[in-house]
């Protein structure tokens, strides 16, 4: 997985989200007031939160989850007072200080897990084994082989599923998709990679099949500008 292409991807989604758009996305994920365009992203991210966090059981107490690419931490949050005990990792240390900000202010249900914010790579084989893995928008920068080989490493530390999105690939998004090019390259953020779903799951099938995982729920989220697709793939 530590090939050129990923690593130089992984760092252009460090820089983008560390340094340039970190007020953006302070801001878009808060209650704070957006734009008509942010705002359709804002619904869009919160119903596939919702999608996301509806897969995983009711009660998380005693279970451990990787929030693989947690952002500002809504999602781990929400875990973790249902009873999880939460790894939450990104590649931006702005935004996991800020993550850990608002958990500090976030008042704790009875019967809450644990919540751990850590800055660096999901794919760190030090953050252990996990009950559940949920990536959320964090691999739809990167093109097919560099997904599976994703997944085929989390899935080798994953007792229960693999909750991940990816970009679908869409006459939208492909639009979308030639006209940033057009930007000049200091004022792009990372791309999305759209991709073929047929693609996909016969990448994945050969990879993380033989770990135990077979594909489940699916459900796709389009909410003006945001589009992404939700796969569970489980034990």
């Amino acid at each position: 997985m530590d090939h050129s292409p990923y690593l130089q991807r992984r760092a252009q989604i460090e820089t983008y989200f560390d340094r340039t758009a970190a007020q953006a996305w302070a801001r878009l994920t808060s209650n704070a007031p957006v734009g008509r365009i942010r705002a359709t992203v804002r619904a869009g991210r919160d119903d596939m939160r919702a999608t996301l966090l509806s897969w995983l059981p009711a009660d998380l107490r005693g279970l451990r989850l990787l929030d693989a690419g947690s952002g500002t931490g809504a999602l781990a949050m929400e875990a973790a007072q249902r009873g999880a005990d939460v790894v939450a990792i990104d590649l931006s240390p702005t935004l996991v200080n800020l993550a850990r900000e608002r958990w500090a202010a976030t008042p704790k249900a009875r019967g809450a897990g644990t919540l751990l914010f850590s800055s660096g790579d999901m794919l760190d084989p030090s953050l252990g084994q996990f009950d559940h893995v949920v990536a959320m928008d964090s691999l739809i920068h990167y093109d097919v082989p560099d997904i599976v080989a994703a997944l085929q490493r989390l899935g080798l530390r994953t007792r229960g599923s693999l909750l991940f999105t990816f970009a679908p690939r869409t006459p939208l998004l492909a639009a979308m998709h030639r006209v940033g090019r057009l930007f000049p390259r200091s004022d792009r953020s990372p791309a999305l990679t759209p991709v073929s779903q047929p693609l996909l799951a016969a990448a994945l099938a050969p990879q993380v099949a033989p770990l135990g995982f077979a594909p489940g729920r699916q459900r796709r989220v389009a909410s003006g500008f945001y589009t992404s697709h939700a796969w569970e793939w489980s034990r």
